[in-house]
C-alpha cells in the first residue's frame, strides 16, 4: 500500500557474539594500557639485549651491536648476586613454581570453601581472614605491634612454626617417603607465607562458589549424595574454568615475585650492565611464556581425561 512507512529492521546480535563483544570491551582498558605503556619498553628491552649499552660523552646512550654475545655471557660467564649460575637459578625457580602453584591453588579452594560455609559471625571471620590480604601482611603486623607491644606479632609472623613433632609423627606412623615428609613439614612451617599468597585466588573461588545454583545441591541431597560426592560431581566440575584462571594467575604471580626479577634490576642498574640485564629479561619472558603454554597443555589434558575424552 502506498503511504505505508517501512520500519527498519532491528540489528539482532546472537548471544554468542554478544559475549564476544563483552569480552572485547572488558579487555579494552588492559589492551590500551599495554599499547601505551608496555609496547615501547618491551621493544627497547629486546633491542638492548643485542647491544652493548654505554653512556655517550655528550649524554645519552650508545649502542654497539654484539649479536648473541649477551645471551652467551649470561649462561657462561655471568653469575647472580648470590654467586650462582643462571642455569641453576632458572632450574630452581621453575621447579619451585611448578611445585608451589598447585599447592597455593588447592589451599585457596580450601580456604574459600571454609569461608563460604554459613555460620554465626561469618562476616567478621571474612574480615579477619582477608584483612592481611587486602592491606598486606606487613601493614597488619605493624598495627598489631603498635597495639600489643609486638610480642604476639613477632612470635606469630616473624618466626616459623616448629614442625619437629610433625616430622616425627609422619616418619614413625606413616609410610610416606622422606622427601614427601620434608615437603609437608616445609609447608606447615611457612603457613603464614602460604596464606599471604592465596588472597586473590580465595576471592576468585569464593565468587565461583557463590555463583553455583543452590538447587543443584538440593537435588543431590534428595538423591542421597554425600558431601564427598557433591564436591567431586558438582562443585569441582562447575569450578573448572575458575580453577584454570586461578592456576594461571598464581603461576604468573609467582614468576613476578621470583628472584629473577631482582637479578634483572641488579644487572641493569647496580652493575650498570644494561645489555646483560635486558638479555636476562628476554630469556625470563620466554621462559614464562613456554612454561605457561606447558601448564595450559597439561591442564587441558587433565580436563579431557576427567570428561572421558581422548
Amino acid at each position: 500500500m502506498e503511504g505505508t512507512a517501512v520500519k527498519p529492521k532491528k540489528l539482532r546480535i546472537s548471544h554468542q557474539n554478544m559475549r564476544k563483544i563483552h569480552g572485547i570491551v572488558f579487555m579494552l582498558p588492559w589492551l590500551i594500557g599495554f599499547i601505551l605503556f608496555f609496547i615501547k619498553p618491551l621493544v627497547n628491552t629486546i633491542k638492548y639485549s643485542f647491544h652493548e649499552v654505554g653512556v655517550a660523552d655528550n649524554g645519552g646512550m650508545t649502542l654497539k651491536y654484539v649479536g648473541l654475545q649477551n645471551f652467551t655471557n649470561l649462561f657462561r660467564s655471568e653469575v647472580s648476586s648470590q654467586s650462582q649460575t643462571f642455569l641453576r637459578v632458572f632450574t630452581d625457580e621453575n621447579i619451585d613454581i611448578f611445585i608451589n602453584t598447585p599447592v597455593i591453588v588447592i589451599f585457596s579452594l580450601f580456604c574459600a570453601i571454609l569461608v563460604n560455609v554459613k555460620f554465626k559471625g561469618r562476616g567478621l571471620a571474612r574480615v579477619i581472614f582477608f584483612l592481611p590480604i587486602v592491606l598486606g601482611l606487613k601493614v597488619v603486623v605493624d598495627l598489631v605491634n603498635i597495639t600489643s607491644g609486638g610480642d604476639v606479632a613477632d612470635a606469630a609472623v616473624s618466626s616459623q612454626i616448629d614442625t619437629s613433632f610433625l616430622i616425627d609423627f609422619l616418619l614413625n606412623y606413616t609410610f610416606l617417603p622422606l622427601n614427601v615428609t620434608l615437603f609437608i613439614s616445609d609447608l606447615a612451617s611457612n603457613i603464614f607465607t602460604l596464606i599471604s599468597q592465596t588472597g586473590v585466588q580465595t576471592l576468585i573461588f569464593l565468587a565461583g562458589l557463590q555463583s553455583i545454583n543452590r538447587s543443584l545441591y538440593e537435588v543431590a541431597r534428595i538423591e542421597g549424595a554425600n558431601s564427598y560426592e557433591v564436591f567431586w560431581k558438582i562443585t569441582l566440575p562447575l569450578l573448572s574454568n575458575i580453577s584454570l584462571f586461578a592456576l594461571v594467575y598464581t603461576f604468573v604471580d609467582m614468576f613476578l615475585q621470583s628472584s629473577i626479577s631482582t637479578e634483572i634490576y641488579y644487572f641493569a642498574f647496580n652493575k650498570n650492565n644494561i645489555g646483560v640485564g635486558s638479555s636476562l629479561s628476554v630469556v625470563y619472558l620466554f621462559n614464562v611464556l613456554i612454561d605457561l603454554l606447558l601448564l595450559l597443555f597439561i591442564t587441558s589434558k587433565v580436563v579431557k581425561l576427567n570428561n572421558g575424552e581422548k
